[in-house]
């Protein structure tokens, strides 16, 4: 299965404005993923962390994502598998521990994703973003799920999720709203 999974605010941004390498979030988007950390130990954040990637084989990202999120994810990145970063720019492989590999494609969105179905094997293929790698594959219809975290947040600008270009028809297929008023919706795409 193919899933991209994102966090977002009420009003549709998954950063805010004022993106760059050491405000990778933008200004306020820090908030957007509170929800994992707060009221939580170190413990039960990685708990939840090794969940939400137990069954994956492979991620796809962008490389302005991977610009921005490198160094904040550390030595040790919460993926534990191969990452295929989709850009225009060959660099060699980053190695980082835990099985985190770095793999920059330059043939684009389709070679990335190839590669990706290859590592994964039978696990799953995570689709971490950002927004416009995520709308490339729901257009191509290659993603199967989408997971999104809505944080009870108005960003007012910043980087959209979605811009109308996807043209996809989503199923709702689990949501909940959790203590902190995130709504997780998972969405099955239509195909």
């Amino acid at each position: 299965m193919i899933v991209a999974d994102m966090s977002m605010s009420l009003d549709g941004f998954v950063a805010g404005p004022n993106v760059s390498i050491y405000n990778g979030l933008g200004d306020g988007g820090e908030s957007l993923h509170e929800w994992i950390f707060e009221g939580k130990s170190d413990a039960e954040v990685a708990d939840l962390m090794n969940d939400r990637f137990a069954n994956v084989g492979a991620v796809l990202m962008g490389r302005r994502m991977l610009d921005v999120g490198i160094g904040p994810w550390g030595d040790e990145p919460v993926f534990h598998a191969p990452v295929f970063v989709v850009t225009h720019r060959a660099t060699d492989p980053i190695e980082k521990s835990g099985g985190t590999t770095y793999n920059f494609v330059t043939d684009g969105p389709d070679a990335a994703l190839a590669l990706a179905r290859e590592a994964a094997g039978d696990r799953d293929i995570y689709v971490a973003g950002g927004p416009a790698v995520i709308r490339r594959y729901l257009r191509s219809g290659a993603i199967d799920e989408l997971a999104l975290h809505i944080v009870p947040l108005l960003l007012g600008a910043g980087t959209p999720m979605f811009d109308g270009s996807e043209g996809v028809d989503l199923e709702p297929s689990s949501g909940h709203v959790d203590e902190d008023g995130v709504a997780h919706l998972r969405c099955r795409v239509k195909k």
